[in-house]
């Protein structure tokens, strides 16, 4: 490598200059006396050829060696190979000062660095440097090193990085999600045969709201449900969780805060006259969107309604907050921004001649999804459409965009990549694995993308390439009524909720865990 090759070596840790390979060989400590060849006796001569070739200049010996190495029989090379490169193997990691020996590895990827591991013992020293591996997992986005707990696994005596552990458990995670190996995953039961029309997830806890008016919180570890919410007299259509605070709206026009760990409701939120039909929670605060042509502005910890936005013509399908603004879509064709604090209208986006039923807002974009088959990219300040993006041929279900990268889902089966900072489709993810019926959710995470569908599967992509990599989920009734409703991931599980709509599958949520260790150890 020429990066190696240039480093230089401090002087002081620098030998003389063999002039010869004999005082190579004794600087490198081996003994003058070389390994003899037992053929007999020196052959006559020998000594005044020598003298011949070190009277020689430099050129002229290499040009004796270049005709006497074209003279030589296969194992005479061979024999000056194994005499000579053996002298010219020099361990200079461990000559350096151990500062520079460490400069020198962080050049080194991951991989490489747990073979060098494997070197010497101490190489092996150097490469389990735990501010080194900070380091690799600090370029690979790994922002938590493997605690205490997880520490106490490892055998007694042994000096391991906790950044070193971090990174390899992040890297098996990765290889189990997209190899699949996992178990099988766990089967939660409930909601009897009724629809789960929204689905949330927070550390270990699941909750999954259905059309049976309840809502259902579940341990995502034993698989057990822990409680059943109730008190709504409607179904529940909408749901948002924060730690263990789960919001919910129903047809029954109202909206509940819940304690997910007591399942205590601790308030009602009154005010829509219609079914509440989206929210969306950011900090301390909730906006939903109604049938009735409203959204309201909540203050979550007290239920009161701070503001309420007035403007769409037709029902609020899709709502998006973050903090500052407020951005919705309805049956009326538009997508408006709002200020909330001041409750005016600051843009109504209009283009659309069809229903918005999605949204994706990251405070410089806003991504509107319809049934008119199109994706319209505006500019959250100025209000003007940056880009139509077109491809898809039916409704737009779902979105989800993250550092200009957008994941759009679509009746038509299909999944489009799309850059929209430049318009560009990126890739359809489809071919002769892709989904034979409508898309009904998605999510990207670690490079990859999920889609779930009516089909009654659940398929992983490759967000780079665009390419399938396997069905992580395959109902045993797809392609017969089997239907994946709603899926959730976190980097180590996935949580899918599925039934059917004519009685092949019973409603469940399905549960798969790809950090295998750690799920041994909780058992």
């Amino acid at each position: 490598n020429s990066f190696f090759l240039s480093l230089e070596v401090p002087s002081s840790l620098v030998q003389a200059t063999p002039t010869t390979f004999g005082d190579l060989r004794l600087a490198n400590g081996h003994s003058a006396q070389r390994r003899r060849v037992t053929s007999g006796p020196p052959p006559s001569g020998l000594q005044d050829w020598l003298h011949t070739f070190q009277a020689w200049s430099g050129p002229e010996r290499l040009l004796a060696l270049d005709e006497l190495i074209d003279r030589c029989e296969t194992n005479q090379v061979k024999h000056m190979m194994q005499v000579i490169e053996p002298q010219f193997q020099r361990d200079f990691i461990s000559l350096l000062p151990k500062e520079l020996a460490l400069y020198v590895l962080t050049f080194l990827q991951p991989r490489d660095l747990l073979q060098a591991a494997q070197t010497c013992r101490y190489w092996r020293i150097l490469a389990e440097d735990n501010l080194l591996w900070r380091e690799k997992c600090r370029e690979e986005g790994i922002a938590e090193c493997v605690s205490s707990r997880r520490r106490k696994s490892v055998r007694p005596g042994a000096a391991v990085s906790p950044w070193k552990s971090a990174y390899i458990r992040q890297h098996r995670i990765e290889s189990n999600w997209r190899s699949g190996d996992t178990r099988e995953p766990k089967v939660l039961k409930g909601h009897d045969d009724h629809v789960i029309t929204c689905l949330q997830f927070s550390g270990d806890l699941i909750v999954s709201g259905s059309d049976d008016n309840t809502l259902k919180v579940w341990s995502a570890v034993s698989g057990k449900c822990l409680r059943t919410l109730t008190g709504h007299s409607g179904g529940v259509w909408c749901s948002q969780m924060s730690v263990a605070t789960v919001i919910s709206g129903s047809t029954d026009r109202t909206l509940r805060v819940w304690d997910a760990e007591s399942g205590e409701c601790v308030h009602t939120l009154y005010g829509h006259t219609s079914t509440v039909r989206c929210m969306h929670l950011h900090g301390n605060r909730v906006v939903s969107g109604s049938r009735d042509a409203t959204l309201r502005v909540w203050d979550v910890s007290t239920g009161r309604c701070e503001h309420v936005l007035t403007g769409h013509v037709a029902a609020v399908r899709c709502v998006q907050y973050d903090g500052r603004r407020v951005v919705s879509g309805g049956y009326d064709y538009m997508v408006k921004v709002w200020d909330p604090e001041t409750e005016a209208c600051l843009h109504t986006l209009q283009g659309h001649t069809n229903r918005v039923y999605s949204l994706q807002f990251d405070g410089v974009f806003v991504v509107s999804g319809s049934l008119d088959t199109s994706i319209r990219v505006w500019d959250a300040e100025t209000g003007g459409c940056v880009h139509t993006l077109t491809g898809h041929q039916s409704l737009t279900s779902g979105m989800e965009l993250r550092d200009n990268i957008l994941v759009s889902g679509n009746a038509d089966s299909t999944v489009r990549v799309w850059d929209v900072r430049t318009g560009q489709c990126l890739h359809t993810l489809q071919g002769p694995n892709k989904h034979q019926s409508a898309v009904t959710c998605l999510q990207f995470c670690r490079g990859l993308v999920l889609s779930s569908s009516d089909d009654g599967t659940v398929k992983l992509w490759d967000l780079r390439t665009g390419a399938w990599l396997r069905d992580v989920v395959a109902l045993q009734s797809r392609g017969s009524g089997g239907v994946v409703w709603r899926i959730r991931a976190s980097d180590t599980r996935l949580v899918c909720a599925a039934g059917s709509r004519n009685g092949t599958e019973e409603t469940k949520l399905l549960v798969l865990d790809f950090d295998l260790e750690e799920s041994k150890r909780a058992e």
